[in-house]
């Protein structure tokens, strides 16, 4: 092998750019190991073809992936999800609750609209809204936002105008969660992250039109949240482009906020799901195996 030639190539994600490298690494002759590998599951189901050809290794995160992929016959570890190594020591919900100034006896609804800037403005405007309505069925409910750094607080407080007072809280996104009853969630990995850390939610999503359209066409599964599609099951409500009301949002929250049974039935299903994501050290798993790619080339 060539000295400045690498032993193998570790893909993350990304798979446009990614698997335009893992042709010319298999061109160079270099294995390829893909960590977070594309959802060929929900969509472009073809691009499998491309993973079985250039890619030495897939490390799945989702069991369900994992078996997909062997179905295809592309060699595949389940190594579990990588934010299991992250909440390995989250803060309780009493915790939570003190470090955000919460009452233990408030009721508290998270919003958390999301990490890009269409997300925010699409969804924000309804948990507006159903924080309003929230508010006169449940007086005295709490409502604390998650504002992921990618976001400016200014736009949020300019979509949050006319509802209800709402706490913006930057760099806390666990605390947030725990210390919240119900949250208001937009799609995406943090439902992942609120199932986990055993917080009844409620999803919600807003496409444009014209994205609304194409993803209807080549979406694959049944579901958008990771929770569901995990278990396989409706666990979390899912609110979409035209139910994404602050109506809708509000009618499902208080489901959740008023019924004990509802919450306990979310919480046991998000007990079955973090069993089933594997075990913390998941970046260590992952790096024995990419090791041994490089061993054997």
């Amino acid at each position: 092998m060539s000295a400045d030639r690498p032993a193998v190539l570790v893909l993350i994600d990304f798979p446009e750019f990614n698997l335009r490298l893992a042709r010319a690494a298999r061109k160079a002759q270099v294995p390829v190991v893909y960590f977070i590998p594309p959802q060929v599951w929900a969509w472009r189901g073809g691009r499998v073809k491309t993973i079985r050809r250039f890619v030495s290794l897939v490390l799945a995160v989702f069991p369900f992936e994992a078996a997909l992929y062997r179905r295809a016959g592309v060699p595949v570890e389940f190594v579990g999800h990588p934010l299991l190594d992250q909440l390995q020591a989250p803060p309780t919900r009493r915790a939570a609750r003190e470090q955000l100034g919460i009452d233990e006896r408030a009721a508290v609804v998270a919003l958390l609209p999301g990490s890009r800037h269409q997300e925010v403005v699409r969804v924000l405007p309804a948990m507006r809204d159903a924080a309003t309505e929230i508010l006169r069925v449940v007086p005295g409910t709490r409502f604390v936002l998650g504002l992921a750094p990618t976001i400016e607080r200014d736009l949020v407080v300019q979509h949050l105008a006319g509802g209800p007072p709402v706490e913006i809280v930057e760099g806390q996104t666990h605390a947030v969660i725990r210390a919240a009853d119900v949250g208001l969630v937009t799609s995406g990995t943090v439902t992942l992250e609120t199932a986990l850390l055993g917080t009844p939610m409620v999803v919600c999503y807003r496409l444009s039109f014209v994205s609304e359209l194409l993803a209807r066409l080549v979406l694959r599964v049944p579901w958008v949240s990771l929770a569901n599609l995990t278990l396989g099951r409706a666990v979390v409500p899912e609110l979409y482009r035209r139910t994404t009301t602050g109506e809708r949002l509000a009618r499902e929250a208080l489901r959740l906020l008023t019924d004990a049974g509802a919450r306990d039935a979310q919480r046991a299903a998000f007990s079955e799901l973090a069993g089933q994501l594997g075990e913390p050290g998941v970046g260590a798993r992952a790096a024995r195996l990419v090791l041994a790619q490089a061993s054997a080339a």
